[in-house]
């Protein structure tokens, strides 16, 4: 469906990556960022044509990809918002996802999962129920009662810190196309390059910084990957508004996620 543009990483050489000279190694692990700040800012120089238009707009996934959304908003001059992603866990097995959930009443469910995992639709329903109650909560904390930035017609860049398998990022996707924007863009720092494909097939566009064949986890090329609070996200959320960039204006151009009342 869409482009992707990505780097292929496979030692620690990789000359043809566009980011800071981070790429070390720590304790035996592949060391590309230092933190998600400098990820963000790696990132920003790839998205550098989407810079200073009033059509553009950052949707950053908390907590882990606000630092880097705020990065990439702030050197393009963008409007951010938040998109709230929470993975669907099976009771007391949270690490086996069965789906995600995203703002806007947006649900994805792996039905081959559920079936191996075997829960009734009580227990799916439970797991639905408290997520989504803490991804209300999450949005209330983080917006401060503002709703959400106007998605449609507008170019928008979705964002998180990195992505492993991308089932989470799909709901995000589903919730973004709802609202039809003009251009839908995924922009992660590093991505196995699998996946940084896959993700091609549902957007415009993809943007990998990195794409290492040797993909555990995120948190492995990072070496500062500490836990964002829910603090940091609204005080990144009020410090890009505050900078008024180009097209925003902090009463203008908001909708809500229920695309029922936007039907």
């Amino acid at each position: 469906m869409g482009e992707f543009d990505f780097d292929p990483l496979h030692d620690l050489s990789c000359k043809d990556c566009n980011v800071t000279q981070s790429t070390r190694a720590r304790k035996g692990k592949l060391v590309i960022f230092v933190d998600r700040s400098e990820a963000g800012r790696s990132l920003a120089w790839r998205l550098g044509r989407y810079a200073d238009r009033d059509d553009v707009l950052v949707l950053g996934v908390p907590r882990g990809g606000v630092p880097v959304a705020f990065e990439v908003a702030n050197t393009i001059h963008a409007p951010l918002d938040v998109i709230v992603l929470r993975k669907l866990g099976a009771p007391g097995h949270e690490e086996f996802a069965f789906g995600a959930i995203a703002s806007g009443d947006t649900q994805i469910l792996d039905l081959e999962v559920l079936r191996r995992l075997g829960l009734s639709p009580r227990d799916v329903d439970a797991v639905i129920a408290r997520e989504r109650e803490e991804l209300l909560r999450r949005e209330e904390i983080y917006r401060r009662g503002l709703p959400p930035l106007q998605v449609a017609g507008k170019t928008t860049i979705l964002i998180d810190d990195g992505v492993a398998t991308g089932s989470s990022l799909h709901a995000g996707i589903h919730a973004i196309r709802r609202l039809a924007p003009a251009k839908l863009v995924v922009a992660v720092p590093v991505s196995p390059p699998d996946t940084c494909k896959h993700l091609a097939d549902e957007v415009e566009e993809v943007v990998c910084v990195a794409t290492p064949e040797n993909f555990r986890a995120v948190g492995q090329f990072y070496d500062d990957f500490r836990e964002v609070t829910d603090t940091e996200v609204t005080e990144l959320l009020a410090r890009n508004r505050e900078a008024a960039p180009s097209g925003y204006s902090g009463n203008e151009s908001r909708q809500s996620w229920d695309c029922r009342k936007n039907s």
